[in-house]
């Protein structure tokens, strides 16, 4: 079938001082975050010139992805667009759509499954279309991508360069993070007749699939940036009371792959290069991150691996024979019973 763009689906992230709280009331619109509690976490942007590097990413990933799309004949203008920052997708879809498109594919940047991770972006799509109206094209979000080979891949060399960062020192720990997420969110995150916890199954696969591509026999999965009222169970243990652990075990340094995440953002950057390395600096722990694989050239190949899915019918290069959606077209989720959205108390 001939599709007529791509929208690259983002998370978004401010871009100067002045964007950081209203860019912070657009991600908890409606959930009742107090407001000093945004002001609280306002200051982990303004460490940082009021700057998430999320976006700039993005654009650099696109460009590589244009280029890609280039060399290999493909006729595809790749739009940006964000669920909580400029560019809105809403803007994206309805210039789309005055440009005459009316077949769409969108790539979202997260290769997992979740409510965040997968369903939000079901409903940005939703949204950004009933926004547009009677005129809106059709939009067919790609596949997930946790297991595909170059992904994979692309995050084994960034642990292994992370480790040669360390000198290769013996001892020291791989530790794969995500971001946390509710208990109860986390055994919504699949089909019930497939056990749920879609969302911590697929990171864990990953970061098997990541192991063994490097050939590590251990490692840890831990989660990090939990948010909400102590009295809500939600993913552990935390990346910080993980290297306190490690640290008692005699364990002298660690290498942390936010493997949950396709971009740094501010997110990334301040639980881990600052609160984790602080905390391993504290204990005398060597500490090395990994980069995010959306830098590496076979990120892009990727993506356009995806594409051709659709464009020629290129069969689904895949790892593991783990459960993974498979697209949505116009926001419709891939199951009813799949990712669903938790009350937030």
């Amino acid at each position: 079938m001939r599709y007529d763009a791509l929208l690259w689906l983002s998370f978004g992230g401010p871009e100067g001082p002045e964007d950081v709280l209203p860019f912070l009331e657009n991600v908890t619109r409606g959930r009742g975050v107090p407001r000093e509690r945004l002001e609280a976490v306002a200051e982990h942007y303004h460490h940082f010139g009021g700057v998430s590097p999320i976006n700039a990413l993005n654009r650099a990933a696109i460009a590589a992805v244009e280029a890609r799309l280039a060399d290999e004949g493909l006729d595809l203008p790749v739009v940006f667009g964000n669920r909580n920052w400029d560019p809105y997708v809403e803007d994206a879809v309805a210039g789309l759509a005055a440009s005459g498109a009316r077949e769409v594919l969108v790539f979202p940047t997260s290769a997992f499954g979740g409510y965040s991770a997968c369903r939000q972006y079901d409903e940005d799509i939703a949204r950004a279309r009933a926004a547009c109206g009677a005129g809106a094209p059709r939009l067919v979000k790609l596949r997930q991508f946790f297991d595909h080979p170059l992904f994979v891949a692309s995050v084994a060399d960034a642990v292994r360069a992370a480790h040669a960062s360390l000198g290769d020192a013996p001892g020291v720990r791989t530790v794969f993070t995500a971001h946390s997420v509710p208990e109860a969110a986390d055994v919504a995150s699949g089909p019930p007749d497939e056990g749920g916890r879609r969302y911590s199954r697929q990171i864990g696969e990953a970061a098997r699939l990541v192991a063994a591509e490097i050939g590590l026999a251990d490692y840890d999965v831990v989660w990090q940036s939990r948010s909400g009222p102590p009295r809500i169970p939600w993913l552990e243990p935390d990346i910080v009371d993980h290297i306190d652990a490690l640290h008692d075990k005699g364990v002298p340094g660690v290498v942390v792959c936010p493997i949950g995440f396709v971009s740094d953002h501010l997110e990334v950057v301040w639980d881990l290069d600052n609160e984790a390395a602080e905390r391993a600096a504290e204990h005398g722990m060597a500490f090395a991150r990994s980069t995010g694989p959306d830098t590496d050239p076979r990120f892009a190949e990727m993506v356009v691996e995806l594409i051709r899915e659709h464009t020629d019918g290129a069969p689904a290069r895949k790892l593991s024979d783990f459960p993974a959606a498979g697209c949505t077209v116009d926001g419709a989720p891939c199951a009813v019973a799949c990712c669903a959205p938790q009350r937030r108390p």
